[in-house]
């Protein structure tokens, strides 16, 4: 296969994309790799023990019938048999305690978590670590093409290797029997051209069933992009009514049937009158029946010689038992590692696309000082002319910010919607950094600093900060293990005492219902107040609220600024809102505008300024609440 813009897909390339591959799941879960390969190496040989095993029993019966060497050959077959039962047993059971069955999904994807929790937020937070990502899983879900296919390409792998070479090792008596001289004219068995002739015709007919099929398959691979993108409307198509969060807005308007329309096209991808329906009964349809018709030759072939060669007189009848399998066994190993060995050379070109995934380097400079963890939280941060762009923007989110707040300080920040209020905190919580100019700490520039050392410093309550559906004491602690009575306290600092009061478990119940039935559903109000308490539970010198009171009315909000006002203590406070008067009891006010600073100071001194843009937005807003 060969596309648009690569270069030839070399057999070293598949080979080394797939090793890389294989060594990639063998590091993450070694005893899962292991187990799987045994099992498949020993399910592989077996059958011929007793193929073997029967051939003798057959023999016997056809030719000296000696009761005491029948009872013998049963009696070990039958030891062999519960032997080798008992071996595979225990094999399955290690196979599947290491996770045997969840591996074609969930441990693959536990390698993309990883390697997102490693990654720079500025690469996560690029739409084209999310397209990569997108598709790695549509090419997973729709073809199973990538890394959820390769534990089993090995499989099959080891299995058709071992079960050629086991069929390989019983076979070679066949060509080497000799048909006796009273056999006449069927002497021509024994001449080695016609022996050379029998095995390439074998060969031959073993090599062209694969290969028909692995074109067939190709069809599937040339056309990814294409069920890729079916594949994803149909993802989310089929999923529409699960989720709860848009079930009114699917019915006020009727959005089902957008993907009811969605679902049934016959023209679609996947559909009777879609691209692969016309493969199917086109060149896939007849590369299939071709390789099918391929592997029914073949069973004649084998057939047809060892019955003549049975009939010449070469062997006995339980010789033909042994040959005609262990033949036919052989055989379908190799064609089935001919086949495989196509469909790897076909996955090379997705492993390679996961790759690129995993190979995203993380660009920001980890520093190494240690941030000083000061009993007086003496603090002082600077943004001493810095600038922003966001990758792949011609334009400034933030333009030659300068200034400074020390621990112990209420600063809020405010402004229009893209003004570059969120962009601050995000430079300021080093999630990115500046394009242009410096942030420091205490006078050291912050990319100095051990990163996560650095985020230590800072607790941020984002505006789509995010709970989950386990225990409300873990989602404070953010921790599975945690102090109540500090979690507790927490809560009702952030006003959610009351509502505390009323939960069947405590900080024990869990949040929503996914996971227990006995879950509790929080409004958004709620939500953000355990997001608040959350913020206090970690106990950082830096408390950031990105307009996390949303969801609040303006008195609601109040009050819980307000409260939080009276508990942040020492700690430096940093609020971002779009309600002006909840910023009021704030020591300093930085207005933000098109990316820069327009104005800054108390809420006193900026209402006076009646040209500047802060008594503008004060003025939209207070008209809503006065007469």
């Amino acid at each position: 296969m060969r596309r648009k813009g690569k270069k030839e897909l070399t057999w070293k390339r598949v080979y080394k994309a797939n090793q890389r591959a294989i060594k990639l799941i063998y590091t993450h879960y070694p005893k899962m790799v292991l187990s799987r390969l045994i099992y498949t190496v020993w399910t592989a040989l077996t059958p011929y023990v007793g193929i073997y095993c029967s051939a003798l029993i057959i023999g016997e019966l056809a030719g000296g019938k000696d009761a005491g060497k029948l009872a013998e050959l049963v009696l070990f077959t039958l030891i062999i048999e519960a032997a080798i039962a008992f071996v595979s047993a225990l094999l399955l059971k290690w196979q599947n305690s290491e996770g045997g069955g969840m591996y074609q999904y969930f441990q693959i994807q536990q390698i993309f978590t990883k390697k997102l929790l490693d990654m720079d937020f500025v690469k996560i937070d690029e739409e084209k670590t999310h397209e990569m990502l997108s598709s790695i899983e549509q090419y997973q879900n729709g073809g199973g093409w990538g890394l959820i296919s390769l534990i089993r390409c090995y499989e099959v792998v080891l299995s058709s290797v071992f079960t050629f070479l086991g069929g390989i090792t019983l076979t070679v008596s066949l060509f080497t029997s000799t048909v006796p001289e009273s056999a006449g004219a069927y002497q021509m068995l024994n001449h080695p051209l016609f022996i050379a002739l029998i095995i390439f015709v074998m060969l031959a007919v073993t090599w062209l069933s694969p290969v028909l099929a692995t074109k067939a398959g190709e069809y599937w691979a040339k056309n990814a992009d294409k069920h890729n993108q079916e594949n994803r409307i149909f993802r989310f198509y089929s999923f529409f009514g699960h989720r709860p969060e848009i079930a009114a807005d699917v019915r006020i308007y009727r959005q089902d049937l957008i993907g009811a329309k969605n679902m049934v096209l016959k023209t679609g991808v996947f559909e009777s009158k879609g691209l692969f329906a016309g493969y199917a009964r086109g060149p896939m349809g007849f590369y299939n029946a071709a390789s099918a018709a391929v592997s029914v030759l073949f069973t004649g072939v084998i057939y047809l010689f060892v019955c003549l060669k049975a009939w010449a007189g070469a062997f006995g009848i339980g010789s033909v038992t042994q040959y005609a399998a262990s033949v036919t066994k052989a055989a379908s190993g190799l064609s089935s590692l001919i086949e495989i060995a196509g469909t790897m050379r076909n996955n090379t070109f997705f492993l390679e696309k996961t790759f690129e995934f995993l190979d995203i380097p993380n660009p920001m400079y980890q520093g190494s000082l240690t941030v000083e963890k000061r009993r007086d939280r003496d603090y002082e941060v600077e943004f001493r002319s810095v600038s922003f762009q966001y990758p792949g923007s011609t334009s400034y989110a933030l333009k030659n910010v300068s200034m400074k707040f020390r621990i112990g300080e209420r600063l809020a920040v405010v402004g229009r919607n893209g003004s570059g209020k969120t962009t601050f905190i995000k430079l300021l919580c080093r999630l990115y950094d500046p394009t242009e100019g410096e942030i420091l700490l205490n006078g050291i520039n912050i990319r100095k600093y051990n990163y996560l050392d650095y985020l230590s410093i800072f607790s941020v309550v984002f505006q789509d900060f995010k709970l989950f559906s386990f225990p409300l004491g873990q989602n404070v602690a953010a921790s599975c293990s945690y102090d109540k009575e500090q979690v507790i306290s927490s809560l009702q600092k952030a006003g959610f005492g009351e509502r505390l009061s009323e939960l069947p478990d405590g900080t024990e119940t869990y949040l929503y219902k996914d996971f227990s039935e006995n879950g509790v559903d929080i409004s958004g109000g709620e939500a953000q107040k355990i997001a608040l308490a959350r913020s206090l539970y970690k106990d950082s010198p830096f408390i950031i609220l990105d307009e996390p009171t949303a969801a609040l009315d303006p008195v609601a909000e109040a009050d819980i600024y307000t409260r939080f006002n009276e508990v942040v203590g020492d700690k430096t406070a940093i609020y971002i809102s779009h309600r002006l008067s909840s910023c009021q009891f704030c020591d300093e006010i930085a207005v933000f505008d098109n990316g820069e600073i327009v104005q800054q100071g108390s809420h006193e001194k900026l209402v006076e300024d009646e040209e500047g843009k802060y008594y503008e937005l004060w003025r939209a807003q207070a008209q809503y609440y006065t007469e």
